[in-house]
Order: C-alpha cells, then sequence, then structure tokens
C-alpha cells in the first residue's frame, strides 16, 4: 500500500506542570499496534502516536514561536488556572522567509477563534491538527507546550477599548488640560471647550478655575474667556506682533515639529539658551518657535496647532510648516519628532517593535520611502486587499546613514549609549512622572476580530538578553505609515505594515512632510517613540516616557552632523 500523507501527533516532554506534544506532516503507512492509533472517519489520515516515533522526526529550530495565555476554570474550586501556551512552527521549504508570519498569525487566529474555542486540551490539540490537514498544508510542523503557571482568584482585566468615540463626556481636570494642549499654540475659547464637554459651562469653569490656580493654564489678556497652557519657564517666553529678524549667524540651521505637547516639553528640556517666541494671530494659527541649542547646532522647534485625519488638520498643519521653514530659510535639516504606535510583529524577535522602543525612519530594503500615507483601503474582487498609497523619501540620506551609525551603539553600550545618558540629563529637569513604566504594564493582545482579544506574549529573544527587562529602548531604522483607515483596523494595519515594511504609525502628518518636501529641504527624517500600538495617541502612561525617549534620540542625532554642514 503506497504511503500517504498523515499528521501524526506524538508526545515530546512532561513535567509536573507542563506537557509537549509535537504535530507533524508525515508520508508512511502506519498500522496499528503498540501506542499508535490511526483514526478513521471524519479525522481519517490523523495519527495518534502515544509511545514512540512513527517516521522520522525533523530537526533543526522552529522557525518562528507564538506565546499566549489562557484561563480555565477548575470545575472543583471554582478558581481560575493561567496557562501558558507556546506554538512553534516548522514550514515547507517552499515558504518564503516573509510569508511565514503572516501564515502564523493566520493559523493562530482560526485555532483561538472565540466562535469555536476549544475548551480542553484534546478539542485543542484535534484542532491543530484538522487546520494543519485540512487547509495550512505550508505548515510542516507545530510543536505546543502548555504550562500552568498560578491559580487567581479573579480573571485579570480586559484591556479598555482605546478607539475614538463621539460619546459626550464630562470636563475633568484632565481633560480640559489635554485639550487646552493639543490646541496650543493656538489660544482655547470657553465655547469650543462648552460644545465639546457634556457639562454645563459653570462646572467647566470651576475646572478652569482649579486649573489656574494650579499655574497650568492662564487666560489670554485680551479675552478672558481663551484659555491657554502656561509654561514651566514663562519667563523665556516672549509675546511679539512680528517675528524678530535672526542675525544669519544665530539662525538655526535645523528645526524640530512636533505635534503634542508633551512632545514640546521634551524637546526643550534637551535644549540650552533656549528663547521662546509667540505670534497670537487674530485670523488662522498662531506661531510659536523656540529658540536654542541641541549640542552644537542652533535649532528651532514647533509645535503644530492641529493634526488628525480631517481636510481642516492637514491644510493647518501643512501651512504651520510652510511658515516655519519661510520664517527660518536657513534650515537644512529637518526632524518629525514624537510618540507613535508600534507595529508588533508576534513571532520575529528581531521585527518587534515594544511600548518605549524608538523608530528612526529608513527605507526598507529595495524600496525608496521612509513615510507612507494610506488614503483608502479597498477588498478587491479576488478578496486581496489594495491600498491607495502617497509616500516621500528625502534625495540626500545624510540623516538616514547616520541614524544608521547611532544604532551600532545599541551593541554592548547599554545605558552608556548617547541617547539614554540625554534621557537622564532630562529627567533632573522634568522629573519622575517623565521616568518609563513598570514593564509589565506594556501586554500585547491580537484581536480576533470583532471586540474579541486575546493576550500574547512579546517574542523571545532567544538565548540573548532583552535590554528593555533593565529598563532600557530599542532603536529600530524602518519607514513610518500612517492613514485613519489602517491605523483604526487591527487586521488592515497589519496587512499595510507587513506589505510594506512599516516599523510604526503616526497621525496623519503627509501635509508636513510635503511641505518639507515642496520646501526643497533634503534632508528630513521621521522620530518615533513607541507609546501604543496604534497611533501613539491611545495610552497616557506611555506618552511622557516615549516623547522623551524620541526627543534624547533625535538629539543624539543632531549631535552627530556636522558642524557647518
Amino acid at each position: 500500500m503506497a504511503e500517504q500523507e498523515r499528521i501524526v501527533m506524538t508526545p515530546k516532554k512532561k513535567t509536573s506542570n507542563s506537557t509537549t506534544l509535537s504535530m507533524e506532516r508525515k508520508l508512511l503507512n502506519p498500522s496499528e499496534g503498540k501506542g499508535v492509533h490511526v483514526a478513521g472517519g471524519e479525522h481519517r489520515g490523523i495519527v495518534i502516536n502515544k509511545d514512540g516515533e512513527v517516521g522520522e522526526e525533523s530537526t533543526g529550530p522552529a522557525h518562528l514561536c507564538l506565546e499566549f495565555r489562557v484561563f480555565l476554570v477548575n470545575s472543583t474550586t471554582g478558581k481560575h488556572a493561567q496557562e501558558k501556551r507556546v506554538l512553534s512552527y516548522w514550514f515547507k521549504e517552499s515558504v518564503e522567509e516573509k510569508s511565514r508570519a503572516k501564515l502564523a498569525q493566520h493559523f493562530f487566529k482560526e485555532l483561538v477563534s472565540p466562535t469555536q474555542f476549544p475548551r480542553d486540551y484534546v478539542g485543542f490539540i484535534k484542532k491543530i491538527m484538522k487546520l494543519m490537514q485540512v487547509k495550512y498544508h505550508e505548515i510542516s510542523k507545530v510543536e505546543v507546550e502548555l504550562t500552568q503557571e498560578m491559580e487567581l482568584d479573579k480573571l485579570p482585566e480586559r484591556p479598555i477599548s482605546t478607539e475614538p468615540t463621539n460619546k459626550a463626556v464630562v470636563a475633568t481636570e484632565d481633560r480640559v488640560l489635554e485639550m487646552i494642549e493639543a490646541s496650543y499654540p493656538n489660544p482655547l475659547s470657553l465655547e469650543s471647550m462648552c460644545r465639546h464637554f457634556e457639562s454645563d459651562e459653570a462646572t467647566i469653569r470651576g475646572v478652569l478655575s482649579e486649573l489656574q490656580l494650579k499655574k497650568k493654564i492662564r487666560t489670554m489678556e485680551n479675552n478672558l474667556n481663551n484659555f491657554t497652557r502656561l509654561e514651566k519657564d514663562q519667563e523665556k517666553i516672549t509675546i511679539v506682533k512680528q517675528m524678530p529678524k535672526v542675525e544669519k549667524a544665530k539662525q538655526p540651521s535645523i528645526a524640530l515639529i512636533c505635534s503634542q505637547y508633551h512632545e514640546k516639553v521634551a524637546l526643550d528640556a534637551l535644549m540650552t539658551n533656549r528663547q521662546t517666541f509667540v505670534r497670537y494671530a487674530t485670523n488662522g494659527e498662531t506661531q510659536a518657535y523656540t529658540l536654542g541649542d541641541l549640542g552644537p547646532h542652533r535649532v528651532v522647534v514647533t509645535k503644530l496647532p492641529r493634526t488628525g485625519s480631517t481636510e481642516e488638520a492637514s491644510i493647518a498643519s501643512g501651512s504651520t510648516t510652510t511658515r516655519l521653514l519661510g520664517t527660518f530659510q536657513e534650515v537644512e535639516y529637518v526632524l518629525l519628532v514624537g510618540v507613535g504606535g508600534g507595529v508588533p510583529h508576534y513571532t520575529d524577535y528581531g521585527r518587534h517593535v515594544r511600548l518605549g522602543d524608538v523608530v528612526l525612519s529608513t527605507p526598507p530594503p529595495g524600496q525608496r520611502f521612509i513615510y507612507q500615507q494610506c488614503d483608502t483601503a479597498q477588498i478587491t474582487q479576488e478578496g486581496m486587499v489594495e491600498f491607495q498609497t502617497k509616500s516621500w523619501c528625502p534625495p540626500e540620506m545624510v540623516l538616514q546613514d547616520l541614524a544608521d551609525q547611532l544604532i551600532s551603539q545599541q551593541t554592548g553600550n547599554g545605558a552608556g549609549s548617547s541617547w539614554e545618558k540625554l534621557f537622564r540629563v532630562a529627567i533632573e529637569e522634568l522629573g519622575e512622572d517623565w521616568e518609563r513604566p513598570p514593564q509589565e504594564t506594556d501586554k500585547l493582545f491580537m484581536s480576533l476580530g470583532g471586540q474579541d482579544l486575546i493576550e500574547v506574549g512579546h517574542p523571545s529573544p532567544g538565548d540573548g538578553e532583552d535590554p528593555r527587562q533593565s529598563g532600557l529602548s530599542v532603536l529600530h531604522l524602518g519607514p513610518v505609515g500612517s492613514g485613519r483607515q489602517v491605523s483604526n483596523d487591527d487586521q488592515l494595519r497589519q496587512e499595510f505594515a507587513y506589505k510594506n515594511g512599516i516599523l510604526a504609525f503616526d497621525t496623519e502628518l503627509g501635509s508636513v512632510v510635503e511641505s518639507v518636501y515642496g520646501n526643497r529641504k533634503d534632508f528630513y527624517i521621521i522620530i518615533r517613540g513607541i507609546a501604543d500600538y496604534k497611533d501613539g495617541t491611545r495610552r497616557r502612561d506611555w506618552q511622557m516616557y516615549s516623547s522623551l525617549m524620541a526627543a534624547s534620540v533625535a538629539t543624539a542625532l543632531v549631535e552627530m552632523i556636522p558642524v557647518g554642514q
């Protein structure tokens, strides 16, 4: 009788709290015997090998691994048992390396689908074997390690959705301050706040009074119902009717552009000899420029008044950038610095971007773009996703080459890297609120569709050490992407990122990059400190640290630019 392809399950290892099983695709013609069960009926083609080997075992390390946790209820005690499950994948030689991660994730999502999630070990193993047999023919072997970790009295809390909502919100000090900071340098009117919050005017006025007493905001002299942020070094801020002329010798050669208030605070903390000039506009956008020194270079920092996917925000951001470059015409280098959302690679440690990491925009292999904005995403008749995009790339790769040199400091330097030293200096001015959050708050979830999520483990570095466990950031080189549609849809986001090599997403800044390009600035780069796994705007707990780390990396990069070039 000719050999047939079968899926063979073999126990590999068992300890007091763990079990490892192997499911492998083999060509053989086994017969029933001691320890061997050949399934029939709907399970034809599956072989259970309880005791020994059936055919030869494949060798070599797994191509990919994926770790996740499940919480099982003990029917006797009623307690929840936390169990870690690690899936290791081997693929056929015909499967390209770049396709493996996508295949592994699709396999995993189908395996743990909430509508058909196996409730016991037998069902779980059976589903792995059936998926391999019926659908995922490219996978040659799957190994699963099941480890009992601990008993819990109650289930851990699920993550709260961070999706934007149109639901009316109550005015609190944090929310009102956040709204005023987002509008900076433009003042924010009481009328705008009353439209935004469901609270009545008297309540909002009470919140504003508390913020004024705490010296966090101030009223405008010409309109007591307009409010703006009160800055720490308010004495270094000069209100002007026209931007003063800066003599050529003191003109900045480098511009740093940020879009959130805490990003500007982080950059300011690293500057010396800084002075801010603010020109309030009757119509249009307020201009606010902070001049100072980063290392040996004279620089200018500005914050965009509005960002996002609306046409109004896009025009405002582009116009602000154009005015900046028109005002300071000696600027040669432009850095967009701030927070972003990381792209997790659930099975690949080398490409996995985590909270607190920093991405410096460089082209992916064989491509010529550092920033790519997705305008629309459509499903074709063939079921493929088609992205309509616009991409940008500087004509000169000076900053990208310096970023490549900078990242080489990661090996062996640890806390002695230039950006970590700069971070420690800035923390002395800013305080402990800007310190790195506890590592255990960096939880990774995979969307299974709809509102269903499953917690998955961060990929392991294998035999090496993960610098993040020592409180250090990891730097990455790769392109940055944007686009509301892909940022908000987990499946589209992963598809877009994997297809184009995107490592981080930010709020839509295409108009800013377009302005830089249109003003013939040949040297520019985007630097994103990772604050969440969306677009950088969703997790307040990591934003301050990631902003300061991005600013520290940007400063380290600026210090590498030769003086006079």
